[in-house]
C-alpha cells in the first residue's frame, strides 16, 4: 500500500459518511452489500471509466455501524481526474444510494494515505437509559439500556483504561494483528435529552474495541461490576464471557485526525512500525 500514488495518478480524498443499517460493513464483499461496493461502484459508473478504483480507508467499520467523518483514498488517472474533478461531487451525489454521502472530493498532499496517515480516530457511542426506550426517531442510533446508569461510575472507570495498553481482553483477535492501542480519550456524558454519549478517540482500534470497551462499563454504570473491574479485565488481557460486545447501531465514526501536511511521511513510517510491548506487529485500522 503506496503513501504515493504510481505515476501518471493522482491521489484523491473523499470525506464520506453513511448510515449503516443495511451494509455490511465497510469491505467489499461478493453478493454482499457494502459502503466501499457502493462508493466503487458509483466511482466507475460516473466517471466511464472501464475498471473499479480501489479505496483505502481511515477505519473500516462492521456491519451496522455509522460513520460521519469517514475519510478514504483513491488513486486516479489523471487525465480521468482532470476530466471530471469539477463535476465529480454532484454526481456521485446523483448516482450514490441515500444512506451514503460523500461531502468533499480533492487531490490529497503528497504521502497523504487514508489509513497509515491518521493520528486518531473519534468515535461516538449513544445509549439511553429512559425506562420508556428509544426516542421512535433515534431508534437506529441509540441503544436502549434497561437499567438506570450512573455516568460518574462509568467516567471513574474509564479513567484507568486510558494510555497504552495491549487491549487483548476487549478486542477479537485476527491473526498477525496486534491488540496494542493507545486509548486517547473515553468519557461520558449524559445530553439534555437523556441520550448518553460515550466519545472514544485512540490513535487505532482493534475488532470489537469500542463495543467491548462500552459493553463493560454499562455494566459499572449499572452497578453489576465495580469500576475496577473494566482494568482488572484489560490487565488479565483476556477476552472475559461477562464482557459484551454491544450491538453496532449505537456506534459512529465521528471524525479522523491527520498531522500537517509535512509531518504525513513521518506519520506514515511510524504507524508500520512494530509497536514496543510484547508481541506486537503493527498497527492496524480494523474497526470497532
Amino acid at each position: 500500500m503506496s503513501d504515493e500514488a504510481a505515476p501518471g495518478f493522482v491521489r484523491v480524498r473523499l470525506d464520506v459518511s453513511y448510515d449503516g443499517k443495511d451494509f455490511s460493513g465497510w469491505a467489499r464483499q461478493r453478493e454482499r452489500r457494502t459502503v466501499q461496493g457502493e462508493l466503487e461502484s458509483a466511482l466507475r459508473t460516473v466517471t466511464r471509466a472501464a475498471e473499479i478504483f480501489e479505496l483505502t480507508v481511515a477505519g473500516r467499520t462492521d456491519a451496522g455501524v455509522h460513520a460521519r467523518g469517514q475519510v478514504a483514498h483513491v488513486d486516479l488517472p489523471g487525465a480521468l481526474w482532470a476530466e471530471h474533478r469539477d463535476r465529480l461531487l454532484r454526481r456521485l451525489a446523483g448516482r450514490l444510494p441515500h444512506d451514503v454521502r460523500v461531502w468533499r472530493v480533492a487531490e490529497a498532499p503528497s504521502g497523504f494515505n487514508a489509513r497509515f496517515s491518521a493520528i486518531w480516530r473519534r468515535y461516538a457511542y449513544r445509549v439511553t437509559d429512559h425506562p420508556g426506550g428509544v426516542d421512535p426517531l433515534l431508534r437506529g442510533h441509540v441503544l436502549w439500556h434497561d437499567w438506570p446508569l450512573d455516568v460518574d461510575a462509568m467516567n471513574a472507570a474509564s479513567t484507568r483504561l486510558l494510555g497504552e495498553h495491549d487491549f487483548a481482553a476487549y478486542c477479537k483477535k485476527r491473526d498477525g494483528a496486534t491488540t496494542i492501542r493507545t486509548l486517547q480519550r473515553l468519557d461520558w456524558a449524559r445530553g439534555a435529552d437523556g441520550v448518553i454519549t460515550a466519545t472514544v478517540r485512540a490513535d487505532a482500534f482493534c475488532h470489537n474495541m469500542v463495543r467491548s470497551l462500552v459493553g463493560a462499563l454499562l455494566f459499572v454504570g449499572d452497578g453489576h461490576r465495580p469500576p475496577d473491574w473494566p482494568a482488572t479485565v484489560l490487565s488479565a488481557g483476556l477476552r472475559d464471557s461477562a464482557v459484551h460486545v454491544v450491538r453496532p447501531h449505537g456506534l459512529t465514526l465521528e471524525e479522523v485526525g491527520y498531522p500537517a501536511d509535512d509531518q504525513l511521511a513521518a506519520r506514515n513510517r511510524e504507524s508500520r512500525n512494530k509497536r514496543s510491548l510484547p508481541g506486537a506487529t503493527a498497527i492496524g485500522s480494523g474497526c470497532c
